[in-house]
């Protein structure tokens, strides 16, 4: 079994892939052979043991245990994250994990002025959409920051777009505005807020999905119609709303950690 962590600033989304599952040619989408997927706070001070116990408590649910492990590819941008996720790998999987970083085989062009800028689940993301997509496709991520990167044609990833996150702008908001308050994140009755509440819900849930589509629109002016998919942990919130999104994937970045293993395992 594979292990695919990605641990982002925020949230940690952890996959169980069967190794043996369906061939690359027959698969349909980000979850053929995703066996489970659990997701945890990101936090930087976990040490490797403790990463170990939790991703056992995981496992065991299922009836496995890190034994049966044959499998880590990890993504993250949290320096000290991935310190540990390698001190884990050592101590007690015995193998070295596949990272996303440089030297580590992705078969996608980075067409970046300084392709080591780009996040390792930017290139994920693009990895994942070229293969169930093809292109050009823009991918939207819902995550800590809303990006949308866009792949050409020919498999290159030529860049993209960072805003602020809808989780940060709302605690930005709050933090900020003396009689403002935190609300959950659900779509509103109208558009119009008919209270304090509604109104923040409005501008946060109708706000960030024409932000997306505002700058897809920008981005096919530059390379023509585009393949549109969206992914992160607020992505199902957002895409019923946007009128540009044509897929969501949920899983994409998942998907994108596995393929970067098999071309380097």
């Amino acid at each position: 079994m594979l292990l695919t962590i990605d641990a982002g600033n925020t949230e940690t989304v952890v996959g169980l892939y069967e190794l043996d599952g369906p061939d690359p040619d027959e698969r349909t989408g980000a979850e053929d052979g995703l066996i489970d997927h659990w997701r945890i706070a990101t936090e930087a001070d976990r040490t490797a043991d403790e990463l170990a116990v939790l991703l056992q408590g995981f496992l065991s649910l299922r009836g496995f245990g890190l034994d049966e492990i044959e499998g880590l590819a990890v993504s993250s941008g949290v320096p000290r994250v991935k310190e540990s996720l390698r001190q884990l790998a050592d101590r007690y999987l015995d193998f070295e994990p596949v990272m996303i970083e440089p030297g580590v085989r992705t078969g996608i062009a980075i067409l970046y002025e300084n392709p080591k800028e780009v996040g390792a689940d930017r290139i994920a993301n693009a990895v994942a959409a070229y293969d169930l997509f093809g292109g050009p496709t823009i991918i939207a991520d819902f995550g800590t920051a809303t990006t949308c990167d866009a792949v050409s044609a020919n498999g290159e990833y030529l860049g993209g777009a960072i805003a602020p996150g809808i989780g940060i702008s709302m605690d930005a908001l709050v933090g900020r505005a003396a009689a403002l308050r935190a609300v959950e994140l659900v779509e509103p009755r109208h558009v119009l807020g008919k209270s304090t509440v509604e109104s923040i819900q409005s501008g946060a849930v109708y706000g960030f999905a024409a932000q997306v589509d505002g700058l897809c629109e920008r981005i096919q002016r530059e390379l023509g119609e585009c393949t549109i998919v969206s992914t992160g942990g607020l992505a199902d919130l957002i895409t019923p709303l946007s009128s540009c999104i044509d897929h969501s994937e949920p899983w994409l970045t998942l998907h994108g950690l596995r393929l970067v293993y098999e071309k380097n395992a």
